[in-house]
């Protein structure tokens, strides 16, 4: 991967005064260009050797282009309040938005190498993390962003030198950390480790630009060069064409079974319980969520639970019984709508990434990032390609979650189309609830049969093991809560005894 980089690449003066100007000016045209047009973000890795340049050659593009468009953030290893969050939880929050440009050190792949390298953890977690990133560049790469991977490269002779140069000036040896000197002590190993790092996870989509370092003027005119020549290539590109507004919805759906049973169908829309029950068994339940919420054992896992269901299925009065058991310090509940400007100008997972509950507290989705293979698919908002892409996407994003200490507990609750018009009307006709009935509700009424075969697909694709589908007959309110209740309250158990 580096024998090219190794070879004493260099760029004289004379042709670095002579490139320099050109190179300056054609990047802030492209940058501007890049804002006003608003069509991607641009997302750069600055990873490689020690003493490579990779500092200065950042602060030379901040000075070439202008640096109010850019973010650049430096990552170091993780903190304690941190490990209170999923690993790439802190990458997701800086990612730029369309028209802008992030440069990040310290990203998600430092902290594999490095602990690989030193030992600290085993070759199989260390290919599974790689697996990771390619499949979180990919979704990155499918959202359009564009991604600039720079590897900033020096010979183990040439680290040394750079190293020793430092440190024999007074002016200079301050640059040197002793992390630095560790690390080129271990240089065999992180190259080995940097090597397969680098051969698993030049995709495609984010191939990997390893740039000798030795010489600055080379150094910054290659990372100039190449970032210039990505950028107005995607910039070259076609404009996408604009989605109708909406996509007409098949009028049948395109696939059902045999039988044309479907699983909402299928549910026992007849379990009810009796008031005096409902009331005795709501206090009961709501009791043992408390007492779980305060168990110790919760402060090293978060919760996120997920609601979902036709309009007028009772999602927001059983998500109250809920939140009426919990200690508000606990809990956020979050409605989520159409994605606003700022939402839809970042990858579609980015605005529910910002949500996710650290360790002992809870994070409750009135809706969720399912509106993708529901809302969006049948109202036409997103292409076919999309939605059917988002299934991948949500698994591995759960089960990112999953195995960073997440429990996730997903409900659907599903009524009859007679139950939701009988809601409808009381809604219509009584002055205190008028105002949750709108005219988006009865048209979404008009296409039940489509809505119902992309809740047949979403729940086939996306209940797992880690993240199952709790459907709900929920025609009686009652019943629904105490089912919800009971099904949040053993998930919980399960998961704190697995624990320990």
């Amino acid at each position: 991967m580096f024998e090219s980089a190794e070879i004493g690449h260099r760029i004289d003066k004379k042709t670095w005064k002579q490139r320099e100007p050109e190179l300056r000016a054609a990047l802030l045209d492209m940058q501007f260009r890049l804002l006003r047009e608003a069509r991607f973000a641009v997302v750069i890795l600055v990873n490689g050797v020690d003493l490579a340049g990779r500092g200065e050659t950042v602060n030379v593009l901040n000075e070439w282009m202008d640096p109010r468009h850019i973010r650049t953030e430096a990552f170091g290893p993780i903190a304690d309040h941190e490990r209170h969050h999923p690993e790439m939880f802190r990458f997701w929050r800086v990612l730029p938005s369309k028209g802008h440009i992030g440069i990040l050190f310290g990203n998600w792949y430092t902290d594999p190498v490095s602990a690989h390298a030193l030992g600290h953890e085993t070759r199989e977690h260390f290919v599974r993390r790689l697996e990771r990133i390619r499949q979180f560049e990919r979704m990155l790469a499918a959202e359009g962003v564009l991604l600039l991977k720079f590897w900033f490269h020096l010979s183990k002779k040439a680290a040394k030198a750079r190293m020793k140069e430092l440190q024999d000036s007074p002016k200079t040896a301050w640059r040197v950390t002793p992390q630095e000197e560790h690390n080129l002590r271990h240089y065999d190993e992180f190259i080995r480790v940097s090597d397969e790092a680098l051969r698993k996870t030049s995709i495609g989509e984010a191939p990997w630009l390893v740039i000798e370092g030795s010489d600055p003027y080379y150094r910054y005119l290659s990372a100039g060069q190449l970032l210039l020549d990505s950028v107005n290539r995607r910039l070259a590109q076609p404009l996408p064409q604009p989605l109708p507004q909406p996509l007409p919805a098949p009028l049948v759906p395109e696939t059902q079974p045999l039988d044309r049973l479907s699983l909402l169908a299928a549910q026992d829309y007849g379990r009810s319980v009796a008031r005096k029950d409902y009331e005795d068994r709501l206090e009961t339940l709501q009791g043992r969520l408390n007492l779980l919420s305060r168990d110790p054992r919760l402060q090293q896992l978060s919760l996120v639970v997920v609601f979902e269901g036709m309009d007028a299925a009772g999602k927001g009065s059983t998500i109250r019984r809920l939140t009426q058991a919990l200690d508000a310090r606990f809990y956020r509940v979050i409605p989520v709508a159409a994605p606003n400007e700022n939402e839809r100008a970042q990858p579609y997972l980015w605005r529910f990434w910002r949500y996710i509950p650290k360790f002992g507290h809870a994070t409750l989705f009135d809706r969720s990032w399912y509106g993708r293979v529901l809302v969006e698919r049948v109202e036409g908002f997103c292409s076919e390609a999309d939605w059917m892409r988002a299934y991948g996407e949500i698994n591995e994003f759960e089960e990112e979650l999953s195995e960073s200490g997440v429990l996730i507990v997903k409900f659907w609750l599903a009524i009859t189309p007679e139950e939701q018009l009988r809601r409808f009307k009381e809604r219509s006709e009584t002055p205190h609830k008028s105002y949750k009935i709108t005219d988006e509700d009865w048209r979404n009424r008009d296409k039940w049969p489509q809505y119902e075969q992309a809740i047949g697909d979403m729940i086939d694709r996306t209940s797992t093991q880690i993240a199952p589908w709790h459907v709900v007959a929920s025609d009686d309110k009652h019943w629904s809560r105490l089912e919800v209740l009971e099904t949040l309250c053993d998930r919980i158990e399960r998961a704190l005894k697995a624990r320990g």
